[in-house]
């Protein structure tokens, strides 16, 4: 009875410290008084904790733009990443064995390659588009799926809809897009949240596209403004632990909600509240 309460619930407890530990003082570090070097021990919690790290951080940058900015990127970014990854992946789920191992293998190749390498070139040809200091190659990673990674993600999840499901719709008339939506889409939604998940944290942390499309001051996302206020203050700790606490929180959020959805939907969760929601 012991080893088995250790193994599921003090071995999770002890993971889930390990990794909410740099949150927590990252947190912590941003309540110390503005213009404090880094604690030199081990500090749970400050002495006397201050929000005056946060209420600085809109007078030495354009704060709430640079949010706004990051925040449109991703409404943009993160439906049209899902749209297209669960496109390419049905479609991938819809290929005879041969041909979908081949393409597997392609998209294993593809995600092998450094995105440093191709650097030069996106430049070049957004350059030659005449699209460069706008929003467009910032969001064109997600016309492409986002990643080789997402497509075989819902690959695998549409492998599970069962092809009686498929042959059955089609003999009712329906189109592969209606079979999409109506029938595979809503059957892989952990899948849906997963890529949402990734897709909104990449474009939210996306810093070096910005730095290298963005010119306009007044069209920086926040994490290229975080760099900037680093180079603007290196020393002051607190400011810059409120500035990437302000970074995090977004992502973090988005992961918890996206947990609750799936705990919600899990049928073995619900069966033990006994059906209560």
């Amino acid at each position: 009875m012991i080893p088995r309460l250790i193994g599921r619930f003090v071995v999770p407890a002890l993971f889930a410290a390990l990794f909410a530990a740099p949150l927590w003082f990252m947190a912590v570090g941003s309540l110390r008084p503005v213009g404090l070097p880094p604690p030199r021990t081990l500090e749970i919690f400050p002495p006397d904790p201050t929000v005056a790290a946060y209420t600085r951080l809109p007078e030495l940058m354009p704060l709430f733009r640079y949010l706004a900015n990051s925040a449109l990127v991703v409404a943009l970014a993160v439906p049209l990443t899902v749209v297209v990854a669960s496109l390419t992946g049905f479609g991938l789920r819809l290929l005879a064995s041969t041909a979908r191992r081949r393409v597997i293998v392609g998209l294993l190749v593809v995600l092998l390659v450094p995105v440093t390498a191709v650097w030069a070139t996106r430049f070049e040809l957004f350059r030659l588009a005449g699209v460069v200091d706008t929003y467009i190659p910032l969001l064109a990673p997600a016309l492409l799926a986002g990643s080789p990674f997402l497509v075989l993600l819902y690959a695998w999840s549409f492998g599970g809809v069962p092809d009686t499901q498929l042959e059955a719709a089609r003999l009712e008339g329906a189109r592969w897009f209606a079979i999409w939506r109506r029938v595979a889409l809503p059957q892989v939604r952990p899948a849906t949240l997963a890529v949402a998940v990734l897709a909104f944290t990449f474009h939210w942390a996306n810093f070096i596209d910005p730095l290298l499309y963005l010119h306009s001051g007044d069209r920086y996302t926040y994490a290229l403004g975080l760099q900037f206020l680093r180079l603007l203050n290196p020393t002051d700790w607190p400011l810059l632990m409120a500035g990437c606490v302000i970074a995090t929180a977004p992502c973090v959020l988005g992961f918890l909600l996206a947990q609750r959805i799936l705990l919600d939907d899990d049928p073995l969760v619900a069966l033990r509240s006994g059906g209560r929601r």
